[in-house]
């Protein structure tokens, strides 16, 4: 069976800020009310997708999320036209402002979780978006997440988010890994969890998945529980600023490249992944110790949060890292030794997103895995699959409508509005996602 990985990156928002309101995100917090530049931003990833594109993958496109999200502002008692309720809000209440600015959607690892049709009891595609419920901004995004994924892939599953509390918070494929032999066989799904739901808070960072979330989706997604494997995220990683499981571990067919501090209890995952392969594939462990590379330099540098592809033609893993990966002494000199290595990863390529990196964001945080029988691909939506003709359509577009730069004093400006809405206005026929694809379309309407 012919099937391949797709990748579903989002784009990223015309109000790309550094609002700092992701706990336990130590770079969000680092750069916290920095000058954004949301055109780079922009441009830098599309510039990674076209080379992921012309290196052979399978690349599409998620929209960003409307921003500023004025839903809420009526929901909670403000009234009036578009730009009045906008500039009432940030005079009333600026923090919450703040929130419905947020771009964060860009990062479409936690759009949402997914398990190809191989791995499914219903033979479908099943997709289940995050309800990020950890984060009031991260909060605003599954409605919308659900609506993409419908439009990118109409013959999927696509399930509703999980209810937004806190024994069922979850943060999308971020925490999920699947191992497999070949992309069209039966694979292992590991799903990783930072804390039991109904257990007390423990101090520290919070930990925002939880196992309840997990034991849900695998349930709805009819996965095998003999080929699924659930793990436990360690706390040391956690309060060294690992709030996703991505930020220490990524895998690609047989291969889970991790820390050595990432999971609670190394042993116990690595002789269920074992169990849960027999009789599809032998799985290769490459641990990195924290002797060679500290964690809070794994962290600093996104080592893990790098894209694990497979290029057409390469015998080995390509680790796609961030640029300062390159630039940190410790995960460089250990990206030198893996590739002379005999192991799995034979090449490492470092790429440019230091405007996401500053918002704590690297390479994997901005794509969605999606493995895909060629059937599915062709009939995932044209307008949202990556080709030079949409690159050049696209780039286009961010030169028409995006900012050089935005600082925090820039935010409470009404035409910043007016230029997002105008922006995605045109995206969603660049996209073809239809007249009525934002809230702000639908409210035009009335």
């Amino acid at each position: 069976m012919i099937a391949n990985e797709a990748n579903f990156d989002g784009l990223i928002g015309p109000t790309h800020n550094y609002g700092g309101l992701s706990d336990g995100n130590i770079a969000s917090a680092s750069n916290a009310g920095l000058i954004a530049h949301p055109k780079e931003a922009v441009l830098q990833g599309l510039g990674k997708m076209l080379s992921m594109y012309e290196a052979g993958l399978w690349q599409g496109i998620l929209p960003p999320h409307q921003r500023p999200f004025l839903p809420v502002l009526r929901q909670f008692g403000f009234d009036g036209s578009d730009r009045e309720i906008y500039s009432r809000g940030w005079r009333e209440v600026p923090r919450l402002m703040k929130n419905l600015m947020s771009a964060s959607s860009m990062w479409a690892a936690n759009a949402a979780t997914v398990s190809p049709s191989m791995d499914c009891a219903d033979n479908r595609l099943n997709m289940t978006p995050a309800n990020l419920s950890t984060m009031l901004h991260r909060s605003l995004e599954h409605e919308q997440t659900g609506r993409a994924l419908k439009k990118a892939f109409p013959f999927a599953n696509t399930h509703a988010a999980l209810p937004l509390q806190s024994t069922f918070a979850d943060e999308g494929a971020a925490n999920h890994v699947r191992l497999c032999a070949e992309r069209g066989s039966p694979g292992v799904e590991i799903f990783v969890y930072g804390r039991d739901g109904f257990e007390a808070a423990t101090r520290g960072f919070p930990a925002r998945q939880t196992l309840q979330s997990c034991e849900a989706i695998i349930r709805a997604h009819k996965l095998t529980p003999s080929r699924t494997v659930i793990a436990r995220q360690s706390r040391a990683a956690i309060d060294a600023g690992a709030f996703h499981n991505d930020v220490v571990c990524v895998g690609a067919m047989q291969t889970l490249f991790y820390h050595e501090l990432a999971f609670e209890d190394t042993a116990q995952v690595q002789t269920a992944i074992n169990d849960a392969s027999k009789g599809l594939f032998e799985p290769i462990f490459v641990e990195v110790p924290e002797s060679e590379v500290p964690i809070a330099d794994a962290i600093k540098a996104y080592l893990f949060n790098s894209m694990l592809v497979q290029f057409p033609d390469d015998d080995r893993l390509t680790l796609i890292a961030p640029l300062e990966t390159q630039e940190t002494k410790s995960t460089k000199e250990y990206c030198d030794r893996l590739v002379k290595s005999n192991g799995p990863i034979g090449k490492v390529k470092y790429v440019d997103v230091r405007q996401s990196m500053r918002n704590g964001g690297g390479p994997a945080c901005l794509r969605l895995r999606v493995t895909l029988k060629k059937s599915e691909w062709e009939n995932v939506n044209p307008a949202m699959k990556y080709t030079r003709p949409n690159h050049k359509r696209l780039v286009e577009w961010v030169k028409r409508n995006y900012r050089e730069q935005i600082a925090p004093e820039d935010l409470p400006d009404p035409d910043l509005m007016d230029e997002s809405f105008r922006a995605l206005d045109e995206l969603t026929e660049i996209l073809n996602l239809g007249s009525d694809f934002y809230p702000f379309q639908r409210t035009r309407m009335l």
